[in-house]
């Protein structure tokens, strides 16, 4: 293994120490936790012992000693002793780790297209045709989400080499309920009923969204989300698929009129807090706050499960804010309850027994619910048979409810595109677009970005 990743990992497993899930309360047999998934799995793997090395994307405090509890049970079921690394620039060092041919046994990314271009190059270690069907008859929406874990292989052909794990929700819009019940606003189970609310709110002297795109030299990503939330409610998987790689071309009408649906939302001054003009020069963090104000600057705010770490201080879930799923369109009842979302992927990136029995241990129940109890987690799952009940929190037992009520999720449109157009063009393209530009001749500038490629 790389020098860097062995000091990374000795010292964020030091670091980790006192945080453990030990140290967190959770009990062996107390709680409702899916205890016997864990006998059964200690049953089979309880005598592998050894050690492997994992490289994960949670370099945050937070996030690194939830996981580590997640791995304080796999190493006392199985005696594999594991290190756990990471760093700020854990996908530059992933990268660097493989092509010196020394990874580490385990390789958690939230980039599907750095691990294509991994099993492209033969790094990764094909999980079987068991994997994928244990996905799809386990995870709701499973053929979606073993779909996401699957890449042609050095020899070309498509294999499972990469499990999901940790999930986010990308389809959400925010509100505040004291807000909506001062105005007797209901939350809309259909996107028409969401465009009809939004007029009903300026027809009573309101501004219906805060929405703002600056993130420094990622200006304009708030954007992109809006447009493949739009897709999926309008076009097939299928051909969220193909805009995904440009087999549907961006500048096709399925893609155009996307961005229009968006532009009758966004380039509507008297639909945005602070008018259209403001929209690409406020930070997407601060964006939110007129949730919050006396009286409110706007009811809604379409963000990702993340957000409410960007609302004021002291604001409480349920009380001051809450979400509720981006609804289908009525009229186009075959697209299902599309989800947008983004999340982690296990794969194998040197292969051992201990890092093959690490994979077995995250399909069971208690491997998810371990996070998912874990104070101040952001951790949701697809899978069925993990416990909702062991959810921290209300808001996230409901964002799980929306993933395990998915016909169909699909991974952020933008984080799959070649990083010269979903980190590029794609980002200035819809700045321009807010700013003036018609959605044909920005989904055309975009498109000739992809034509250079």
């Amino acid at each position: 293994m790389h020098k860097t990743l062995l000091a990374g990992v000795s010292a964020l497993a030091l670091s980790l120490t006192a945080t453990s899930a030990f140290a967190q309360d959770i009990v062996r047999g107390e709680g409702d936790f899916s205890w016997d998934s864990l006998d059964a799995f200690e049953a089979e793997y309880g005598d592998v012992s050894g050690e492997i090395t994992l490289w994960s994307p949670w370099n945050n405090p937070g996030d690194a000693a939830q996981f580590q509890a997640v791995v304080d049970f796999f190493e006392e079921a199985t005696g594999v002793t594991v290190q756990v690394g990471s760093s700020p620039t854990y996908e530059e060092q992933a990268r660097i780790d493989i092509a010196a041919g020394s990874p580490a046994n385990i390789t958690i990314l939230p980039q599907p297209g750095l691990l294509a271009d991994f099993a492209e190059q033969g790094a990764l270690t094909d999980l079987g045709a068991e994997a994928t069907d244990w996905l799809e008859n386990n995870y709701a929406a499973g053929e979606s989400w073993a779909a996401l874990g699957q890449f042609a292989g050095e020899d070309g052909e498509v294999r499972q080499y990469a499990f999901p794990f940790k999930l986010e929700v990308k389809s959400l819009v925010w509100y505040s309920p004291d807000n909506f019940d001062e105005m007797g606003y209901e939350i809309p189970e259909t996107m028409e009923a969401l465009l009809e609310l939004q007029e009903q709110i300026k027809a009573d002297g309101g501004t219906p969204w805060c929405i703002g795109l600056e993130s420094g030299g990622a200006t304009g990503w708030p954007a992109t989300d809006w447009i493949e939330d739009i897709m999926l409610r309008t076009q097939s998987p299928e051909a969220y698929d193909q805009w995904v790689t440009n087999e549907l071309p961006f500048n096709s009408p399925e893609v155009v009129n996307a961005i229009e649906i968006f532009g009758s939302i966004v380039k509507d001054d008297a639909n945005v807090a602070g008018g259209t003009a403001a929209v690409a020069t406020t930070a997407f963090g601060d964006s939110p706050a007129g949730l919050f104000t006396i009286p409110p600057q706007c009811y809604l705010h379409r963000q990702a499960s993340f957000i409410p770490s960007f609302f004021p201080e002291g604001s409480e879930a349920g009380v001051d804010y809450d979400f509720f799923y981006m609804p289908p369109y009525e009229s186009e009842p075959d697209l299902g309850r599309p989800v947008l979302g983004s999340g982690t992927l296990v794969s194998i990136t040197r292969d051992a027994e201990g890092a093959r029995a690490f994979l077995e241990y995250i399909k069971t129940p208690i491997a998810h619910e371990i996070w998912m109890a874990q104070e101040n987690s952001n951790f949701l799952t697809a899978y069925g048979e993990a416990n909702p009940d062991t959810y921290s929190s209300d808001q996230l037992r409901q964002q799980g409810e929306i993933l395990l009520e998915a016909t169909t999720f699909r991974f952020d449109g933008s984080d799959m595109m070649p990083g010269a157009i979903g980190a590029g063009a794609f980002w200035s393209g819809m700045v321009d677009f807010v700013n003036g530009l018609s959605a044909q001749d920005a989904a055309d500038q975009i498109q000739a970005a992809w034509d250079q490629l």
